[in-house]
Parts: structure tokens; C-alpha cells; sequence
């Protein structure tokens, strides 16, 4: 008989991992162990990806099924070298509420399916050209300027939700600060899960919780799925297009930083998989937004997990993956996370969103944006002001929110304001 093969070689004995060494993506545990780290990362990704179907009303069973899936597409497709999982993408909440007050969850479902589009074939670009066209379009400032506006822009969307319940909001957001501050590894890491938890054990104390929903669901099921409009059909749907495209941005920042610090810690060969990477997060989102999911992203919280366990193997991430199928064909468990209340997701989002803008300043601190040259002030300060405000601009159906217009303006001005100083100095 044929004994099947497996990509992974075995670290070690399988049990341990030495003094400063890793488990290489190449590489895996023993398979209880492997298993284990597994499902670590489903937890990790859990509370942010739960997340995304909740404020946008999306099926959270299709999109657990597809950010499942997704992550699997991704191992295929950069040849199983690159770990990653695949979660809801915070940069389409504003678009997708934006668009389905406008046109309804079809138009929605569009959008992520023509972002997913695109974004794959910027990966086939890359593939073909390198990313220093990635790094001339968003210097550090842009990038990051990109990243803090969309937390700004959604700062006061969570503080409605958190004056729905505002007890349970204050519990749930001492309990995700309590939680980040007194414990160390993955418990440390799932701050965020463990603060939803404990926010929804209070609020149902307080009579806060309906399970109705949760009682009547079945344990096994075929998640809802949903096809995106038809644009031939109906051309109005179109008009929601430009507001999904700064999340392009947005995608490419977060992947190619992910890429980044995968490969620092393990191999910097890694980075010539830039544009395997950005055509498997394209495909994956365009596959999602074809059958009613949320677009994808690479996963920050699961970088945690490898650093706190220093296991990189891509066989976990098998494991995450396959199980967040699992996940994804039980209705019950859908029904329990959508009986979470506002004033939980208020409290929770409030960190999260508000996390986001610091991940943004982040990038300018790493990179040494220098403040003190008015290039960097007026892109960094115009996009924030835009996002803050929300300015939006509106024609004919036509509409950009404040994410797409701050986006606009941090790109704009910054190449401007270069142009004009190289025009100076020339002159």
C-alpha cells in the first residue's frame, strides 16, 4: 500500500522546539500538537472575523464557510510556503453599509466580488513586476495615513452601538483591557474573544440576550447563500464601485505588510511571494463575495500566534482552515453569535476600530515618518480630517464616503506636493 505523502517534515521530535529555533512553514509538530495550534489560530481569528458579519448583517455561517475555504485557497495557490488565514476584512464595513442601504446586500456582494477581481489581478501584476510599484504608490505615510482612517471613520458607529447597552459596553471593554494587561501568550492574544465572552455573559445576566433565534436552529446545515446583482440587469448597482476601491489599498497595505513580517521572522526568501499572495486574497474574496461572504484579508492576529508560539508551520493552518468550514455548516452557531448585543459589540468595536488607527500610526513610527516636513503633515492631516468629518461627495447616484475620500486625498496630496518639490528644485 502506498503510504501518503505530506508536504511537512517533522521538527525534531515533534514535541518541543529548541532554545531560538522556529517551525519553519515547511515544517510541523506532532499532529495532537499541530492540531492544537490549529485551533489556536481559529480562536485568534475568531472574535474580529465573527465580527465583520455582525455590523454588516451578513451571514455569519457563509462568511466563517468562506474565510474556511479562502484560507485554503491561499496555501494552494503560495504552494503551501506561506502562512496565513484569511479573515474578514474591516476595510469593507463602511462601503458594505454604504451600499446596502443604497442598493441592497446584491450590490454589496458585487462590489467585494469586483474588488476581489481586481486585487487578483494586481497580484498578477506584482507576480510580474516586483513591489516597488506598491511601495511608489504608498510610501509609509500614505499607507499608514490609509490605515488609521478607516479606524477614525468608524469610531462613531461603534460609540452608537456602545449607548445602545452602555452597562454591558463598559464591562466588555474592561474585560478586553483587563484580559490584554494580566495574562501573557494566546490568552493575552484573544483578548478581544475573551471580552465578547465576558461582555455577553453580563448582558445576558441583565436580560440583554434573545436565544430564541439560537434555540430554534439546527446544529447542521447548508449556510444561506446569496448571488451578487446583476449589473446588465440593473446598472444603478455600479454606482456603489467607488466606494470599495480604496479598500484595494487597504487590502494591498495590510498583505504585503503581513507578507513582511512573516518573512523577517522566518525567511526573507518569503517576500518573492508577494504576488502569489495578493492573487490568492483575490480569488478568495471574489469566490466569497460570489456566494454572499465578506471579502478577506491576511490576519494580524494570527502573526501573534506565531510569534507567542514560534510555530510557522502551514499545517496549522490546514487545521484552521478545515475547521472554520466545519464552522461555517452549523446554523447554530450562527444564531449564537447574532444574538450578541449592540451594547458588547459597541464596547468591543470601540478597541478594535480604535486599534486600527493605531496600527496606522504604527507604520509611520516603524518606517520613521519624519512630521516635521510639510509633505508628510498636510497628506497624513487632510486624510484623517476627511475620514473624521466623513465628507462625502455625491452625484447622480454617484457616492464616495469619507474611508474612499481621505484615501483620495492622502494619495493626491502626497504625489502633488512631491511633484511641485521636484518641480522646484528643476526651476
Amino acid at each position: 500500500m502506498t503510504k501518503l505523502s505530506l508536504p511537512w517534515t517533522l521538527h525534531g521530535n515533534g514535541r518541543t522546539i529548541e532554545r531560538g529555533a522556529v517551525v519553519a512553514p515547511g515544517e510541523r509538530l506532532s499532529w495532537p500538537l499541530t492540531i492544537g495550534i490549529g485551533m489556536q489560530h481559529v480562536v485568534a481569528m475568531f472574535g474580529a472575523t465573527f465580527l465583520v458579519p455582525i455590523l454588516t448583517g451578513f451571514p455569519v455561517g457563509t462568511t466563517l464557510l468562506f474565510s474556511g475555504l479562502g484560507t485554503i485557497i491561499f496555501l494552494l495557490v503560495t504552494q503551501n510556503k506561506l502562512p496565513s488565514y484569511l479573515g474578514s476584512s474591516f476595510a469593507f464595513i463602511a462601503p458594505l453599509g454604504a451600499a446596502v442601504s443604497a442598493h441592497g446586500t446584491g450590490s454589496a456582494l458585487l462590489g467585494i466580488m469586483v474588488v476581489g477581481l481586481l486585487f487578483a489581478l494586481i497580484g498578477v501584476v506584482t507576480q510580474l513586476t516586483g513591489v516597488g510599484w506598491i511601495t511608489a504608490l504608498m510610501p509609509p505615510v500614505v499607507a499608514g495615513s490609509i490605515v488609521a482612517l478607516i479606524g477614525f471613520n468608524l469610531i462613531p458607529t461603534a460609540y452608537k452601538n456602545f449607548n445602545e447597552n452602555a452597562n454591558s459596553a463598559w464591562i466588555t471593554l474592561a474585560a478586553v483591557i483587563l484580559c490584554s494587561v494580566l495574562f501573557r501568550g494566546i490568552l493575552g492574544r484573544i483578548s478581544i474573544f475573551v471580552g465578547v465572552v465576558v461582555g455577553y455573559a453580563a448582558a445576558a445576566l441583565m436580560g440583554q440576550v434573545d436565544l430564541g433565534p439560537f434555540n430554534d436552529a439546527a446544529w447542521v446545515g447548508l449556510p444561506p447563500l446569496t448571488l451578487p446583482a446583476n449589473p446588465f440587469a440593473d446598472p444603478s448597482t455600479l454606482l456603489v464601485l467607488p466606494a470599495f476601491l480604496p479598500v484595494l489599498l487597504v487590502l494591498l497595505a495590510e498583505n504585503v505588510g503581513h507578507i513582511r513580517g512573516v518573512a523577517q521572522m522566518t525567511d526573507p526568501g518569503l517576500n518573492r511571494m508577494t504576488g502569489r499572495a495578493l492573487i490568492a486574497d483575490g480569488l478568495a474574496t471574489t469566490l466569497a463575495g460570489l456566494f454572499g461572504g465578506s471579502g478577506t484579508t491576511t490576519y494580524g492576529e494570527n502573526i501573534g500566534v506565531m510569534a507567542a508560539t514560534r510555530v510557522y508551520s502551514t499545517a496549522a493552518y490546514w487545521v484552521a482552515g478545515i475547521f472554520a468550514v466545519l464552522l461555517g455548516f452549523s446554523p447554530k452557531v450562527g444564531a449564537l453569535i447574532f444574538s450578541i448585543p449592540l451594547g458588547v459589540l459597541g464596547g468591543v468595536t470601540m478597541v478594535l476600530y480604535g486599534l486600527i488607527a493605531i496600527i496606522g500610526m504604527k507604520i509611520w513610527v516603524e518606517n520613521g515618518v519624519d512630521f516635521g516636513r510639510p509633505i508628510n503633515q498636510f497628506t497624513a492631516g487632510l486624510a484623517l480630517a476627511f475620514a473624521v468629518a466623513n465628507v462625502g461627495f455625491t452625484s447622480g447616484g454617484f457616492e464616495l464616503n469619507g474611508i474612499a475620500t481621505g484615501t483620495l486625498a492622502a494619495i493626491i496630496v502626497y504625489h502633488l506636493m512631491a511633484l511641485i518639490g521636484r518641480w522646484r528644485k528643476t526651476v
